[in-house]
């Protein structure tokens, strides 16, 4: 088990630095001046040479990447030869000119807004799309099951702008039903918080949902078949048995795969619902930095983003080793 971590965990830092350098040389090596995108409309050449000295453009590209890592463990200065260096404290992802602000904090005061709606809405379809799906599984080509699949079928057909806008104009506008979106902490109004995220999480959960149903339902079909599912039925172990720690557990590794990305994803921002919705998150930071052509925030965001994903991966190599045994020999 420790050697299989260990190869796991090396694959990781391998691709983390694979990611850096990645990101670093595609938004830093793009057609054009990145200094030019510092100052907006407001640019003049004199302006432009001294953003491009402060962020260290003018050094050559393997120093400014160096520059790049060190400030993510260690910390960096920007403006170090002027009268106020600004200091970015590790970990150090930039520093965005346009709005005066290190990049961490502005993903840092984004992040848990995605926390909260990536998680609520995680719970939900894991829950919802697991249970019908064995529930459809259980009844297969009887009318719960058709129904059940109808169901995910409809759910997985419609965009999740669409299931936003039409939730968002009947709930909010029409009937009155919540008050328009205002996220605040949970820690500072619980009701409001519920009130402010159950639509959001559900547009995300339907999508979701309908996948894991789908999902389900084959994974147990396909190991309810097997050998040793009929032998633990002859041997009369009870149904809720079978199906729990014999089927299910069984088929959980596609199901483990899909729910750590899919997690992994959204916690780099849920773009569409963050910004139906009115939710300060990190997909709302991320459109908004693009229509500014802010590049510090975006480069800081697609490394986070991506490396959340790796880690994702990680963990889900891990819970293989838990499900199954013989993954660790591999």
């Amino acid at each position: 088990m420790a050697a299989y971590i260990f190869r796991r965990v090396l694959l990781m830092i391998t691709l983390l630095f694979m990611l850096s350098v990645a990101v670093f040389f595609l938004f830093n090596m793009l057609p054009g001046d990145p200094a030019r995108l510092t100052c907006g409309k407001a640019c003049t050449p004199d302006l432009i040479e001294a953003n491009r000295k402060r962020l260290g453009y003018d050094q050559p590209v393997l120093v400014q990447y160096q520059n790049f890592v060190g400030g993510i463990f260690f910390g960096r200065t920007f403006s170090a030869d002027s009268p106020e260096p600004i200091k970015c404290e590790a970990p150090c992802l930039g520093y965005s000119f346009s709005r005066h602000e290190e990049v961490m904090s502005l993903i840092t005061r984004a992040a848990p807004v995605t926390f909260w709606l990536a998680v609520g809405a995680f719970i939900i379809w894991l829950t919802v799309g697991i249970s019908l799906g064995i529930f459809a599984a259980l009844r297969r080509g009887r009318w719960q099951d058709r129904l059940t699949l109808g169901i995910s079928l409809v759910g997985y057909s419609m965009p999740s702008f669409f299931i936003g806008l039409i939730l968002y104009y009947f709930v909010v506008i029409q009937w009155k039903l919540l008050d328009k979106p205002e996220y605040v902490s949970p820690f500072e109004d619980l009701g409001k918080f519920l009130a402010t995220m159950i639509l959001p999480w559900i547009v995300l959960a339907v999508l979701y949902a309908a996948f894991y149903m789908r999902l389900t339902r084959n994974q147990v079909l396909e190991v309810l078949n097997d050998d040793y599912v009929r032998t633990a039925r002859a041997k009369g172990l009870p149904e809720r048995t079978v199906v729990v720690k014999h089927a299910l557990r069984a088929g959980l590794t596609p199901i483990v795969t899909s729910a750590g990305l899919d997690l992994a994803g959204l916690l780099g921002g849920a773009i569409i619902s963050e910004n139906i919705f009115n939710l300060p998150g990190l997909g709302s930071l991320a459109v908004d930095s693009i229509t500014k052509s802010d590049l510090p925030i975006i480069t800081g965001l697609t490394l986070l983003t991506a490396s959340l994903i790796i880690v994702a991966n990680l963990v889900v190599d891990l819970l293989y080793a838990v499900i199954d045994p013989r993954v660790r020999l591999t």
